[in-house]
């Protein structure tokens, strides 16, 4: 018998290698030290494990490759070789459903990307894609580790096609929690959803060093990249919050909102609003003028469970509403004119922040409802050289391209190729339903009657008198509110307080809908 020799100290019995690997993986869990942490906690900021278990249900994440350590020499990284490599990767349950996560670790250099830290993140993007459930990312890192050189850059590559893969597959979220410059932003702006957080977290190609070399100006980091300049100036952004605590909440109320992956519906749940509740008070949100304005975030409470909705882009393009909601349980989007702010037209960001919102609706199986009350596109010389043609398209591409059922309602105004495009009927509407107010027209009234009658204004002897009455005989004739239905243009003109219940019923009858599109490698939409 051989007795080999052991190292001083090393446990010799599987009692002691037991007690060792409980040491080290304490080790582990405590991070590379108590100063680092508190360092983390001075800048306003929570450790991963922390935002994770904010994030997931109580004490449901398994840790994977928590011992996993880099292999890199040089500039001193042979002598620093913390567990995780500066990545937190696992899953674990929300509202007892599977979700993926990895989190950054800024503690460990600061969260940059090795080709360790890579690795684990692709290979928990697989098992995510694989396993056919959401995958969370709460980004808090500095980029590529620059001393890894091209084999950090490299890892991003993989985790974008990993992205890329992903893609209407299954849910992706991306939770920036920290900084993130430079390449390593592309991989939010490919997910589903991007949260951001006040102050705290930022997201630019170039920072405010080379932005001022280059071009001069002096900004700072979140005046380039903060959270708000994203949710309301770049679209970056989908939602912003305080805090982590409220962003991280927040997190968890939209996953409750989504399917596992594209192969299943949204979770249902048990609704206490009757579905066939009146709502009389609709018939006074809206006025009949259709000159004057309303907020139609009203009409969305009025008409959903319990009021009860979470919109998405809130603060850009507020022209369009973007919103999951139930109607008796069942998860819808909702897209919605927002007459409050530009009357509701329809622009460049208000259709590219509408068409991404079908996409994801179609994408995981989600029903599409939608409100109308559009005056046309926004005129402008800026609009027109900005593509509005082809930002416009994208949104009717979506729509078009939807396989989901598709349920129209037209409020009031309905104007011109804006019409068309917010899911008419022509364009595939499943079913199309109009208020009395409404008015569905190539344009407005006193706009046509200025260009068909024409001469006769100009040969009147009272011009205005004579506009307005051809405006008031424009009316009667192509704008009365059952000149659509008339021609089968819409379905039923309803009464605005049994929009809820018309709605349930619609939506279950279509609960069923199966419709296949043509055979293709893949479109080629509007960019």
């Amino acid at each position: 018998m051989t007795v080999l020799d052991e190292a001083p100290g090393e446990p010799t019995d599987a009692r002691g290698r037991v007690a060792e690997l409980h040491e080290i993986r304490a080790r582990a869990l405590a991070g590379p030290s108590e100063k680092a942490t508190e360092a983390q906690h001075a800048k306003g900021k929570l450790t991963g494990r922390e935002r994770i278990d904010l994030l997931l249900d109580p004490g449901s994440f398994r840790e994977v490759e928590q011992l996993r350590r880099h292999r890199a020499v040089g500039f001193g990284l042979e002598a620093k070789k913390p567990y995780t490599d500066g990545v937190i990767t696992g899953w674990g349950t929300v509202e007892g459903r599977t979700v993926f996560v990895y989190a950054h670790d800024f503690r460990i250099f600061g969260g940059a990307l090795g080709e360790a830290h890579a690795t684990k993140i692709h290979k928990i993007m697989d098992m995510a894609i694989a396993a056919g459930a959401p995958l969370v990312s709460l980004n808090d890192g500095a980029g590529a580790r620059i001393q890894e050189g091209v084999s950090a850059l490299a890892g991003y590559g993989g985790i974008f096609q990993r992205n890329t893969k992903a893609s209407g597959v299954i849910p992706q979220i991306s939770v920036m929690l920290g900084p993130c410059a430079g390449g390593a932003a592309y991989s939010p702006a490919l997910t589903d959803f991007v949260f951001m957080v006040r102050e705290t977290s930022q997201m630019f190609i170039t920072g405010p060093d080379v932005v001022k070399a280059v071009t001069g100006e002096e900004i700072s980091q979140n005046g380039l990249g903060g959270a708000d300049v994203h949710a309301e100036t770049s679209g970056v952004c989908h939602f912003a919050y305080d805090d982590e605590e409220t962003c991280l909440a927040e997190v968890r109320y939209l996953l409750s909102m989504l399917p596992q992956n594209n192969r299943e519906n949204p979770p249902p749940v048990e609704s206490s609003d009757q579905a066939d509740r009146r709502s009389d008070i609709l018939l006074d949100l809206v006025p009949a003028d259709g000159n004057r304005p309303y907020d139609m975030t009203k009409v969305i409470e009025e008409i959903v469970d319990d009021g009860d909705y979470l919109e998405v882009h809130e603060r850009w393009a507020r022209n369009i509403i973007c919103a999951l909601a139930r109607l008796d349980g069942q998860v819808v989007g909702i897209v919605a004119n927002q007459p409050q702010t530009l009357a509701g037209v329809l622009d460049i960001e208000a259709s590219e922040k509408a068409a991404r919102f079908v996409q994801m609706c179609d994408a995981f199986n989600i029903p599409i409802v939608t409100f109308l009350d559009v005056p046309g596109f926004l005129p402008g010389v800026d609009q027109e050289h900005g593509g509005i043609i082809r930002h416009g398209a994208k949104l009717l591409y979506a729509y078009c391209n939807a396989t989901v059922p598709r349920i129209s309602l037209i409020l009031r105004k309905a104007y011109g190729g804006a019409y068309i495009v917010m899911d008419s009927q022509s364009i595939g509407a499943d079913l199309t339903y109009a208020w009395p107010t409404n008015e569905i027209a190539v344009m407005g009234a006193e706009g046509a009657a200025n260009v068909i009658f024409r001469r006769q204004i100009a040969d009147a002897e009272d011009p205005e008198a004579m506009r307005t009455r051809m405006v008031k005989e424009y009316k009667s004739e192509l704008m009365h509110p059952y000149y659509a239905a008339e021609r089968g243009l819409v379905d039923d003109v309803i009464d605005p307080a049994e929009t809820r219940e018309v709605l349930i019923s619609s939506l279950a009858m279509l609960h069923t809908k199966h419709a296949d599109l043509p055979s293709r490698k893949h479109g080629n939409p509007p960019q």
